[in-house]
């Protein structure tokens, strides 16, 4: 195989086959050659595994990949790369490319198709723009994987890792925590690319929870917790009748019937807070109002 780690190697094979950087795909090239064989141990890459690759670029994950595990689909947007993947990782006869836009696969139905019997991981390179989306859809999607393990902006891998409850923490925050254990693997420095970005990355790896919180409607609970966030520096006493359209008096009896103080910050409640919340409104009929 090239040296995919060698930039003159990159820029080579990117000049034959006219390969020009889009801004608005948000593409950079991993090019260090340390961080993608950590990515492929560290994602679930191994014998009897399945792996999804989101955006490989020009395969040099997904080499670290092949090596690794028994099969790999890459699902690839650019179709600009569809040649240049089919020259750089020509020796692998498990890998199938796929060229769509993840968003609008079905990969449930890819996951029974592809990976019959083996556990399944994903793994991706995001795109800053694309990276709650996807994460998302990932977990939304209850898809039967193991782990999502991916490079994000390293501002977007603290919020995405944050506890509950503290001030880094988000809407998103709660939504990858409701279905998975986060945690951040290593920082990747914006030299590690091509061409290097602005920022700093970070790997970060999402366990899927076996279990999830129960609560009575996750959707009615996700947009309670997007509303909530909306204000998230006023108290939640007047986030609750703000943006989420509780009557006040009503507000304040189930902030006492769950021993939360009224002049508590929505950025400040736990899991635990936000389901009993979540859970008093659903019982009293038409209090939203005003739907996230």
């Amino acid at each position: 195989m090239q040296n995919l780690s060698d930039p003159a190697v990159i820029k080579d094979i990117l000049t034959r086959h006219g390969f020009t950087f889009s801004k608005k795909l948000g593409q950079n090239f991993l090019i260090n050659p340390s961080v993608c064989p950590k990515i492929a141990e560290m994602g679930g890459a191994k014998e009897g595994s399945g792996i999804i690759e989101i955006g490989p670029g020009i395969g040099v994950l997904t080499h670290e990949l092949c090596q690794r595990a028994d099969k790999v689909v890459a699902i690839e947007l650019d179709s600009r790369l569809l040649p240049i993947l089919s020259e750089t990782l020509s020796e692998h006869d498990n890998l199938k490319i796929i060229n769509a836009d993840v968003m609008e696969v079905d990969l449930k139905n890819l996951i029974s198709e592809e990976f019959p019997g083996m556990s399944v991981s994903v793994c991706a390179n995001l795109p800053y723009y694309i990276t709650s989306p996807v994460v998302m859809k990932l977990l939304g999607d209850r898809l039967p994987i193991d782990t999502v393990t991916t490079m994000v902006q390293r501002e977007a891998a603290e919020r995405l890792c944050a506890p509950v409850g503290t001030r880094e923490a988000g809407a998103v925050t709660v939504a990858v925590d409701f279905y998975s254990e986060a945690k951040k693997l290593f920082n990747v420095s914006r030299g590690s690319f091509m061409p290097s970005p602005a920022v700093d990355s970070a790997v970060i790896q999402l366990k899927l929870r076996e279990k999830t919180p129960e609560v009575s409607s996750e959707r009615e609970f996700f947009r309670i917790v997007k509303a909530l966030f909306t204000q998230r520096r006023k108290t939640v006493l007047n986030a609750l009748s703000g943006a989420v359209g509780v009557d006040k008096d009503r507000a304040r009896t189930i902030l006492s019937e769950l021993d939360i103080s009224p002049e508590t910050r929505p950025e400040r409640l736990k899991m635990d807070d936000l389901i009993g919340i979540t859970e008093s409104i659903i019982k009293t009929a038409g209090v939203l109002d005003s739907p996230a």
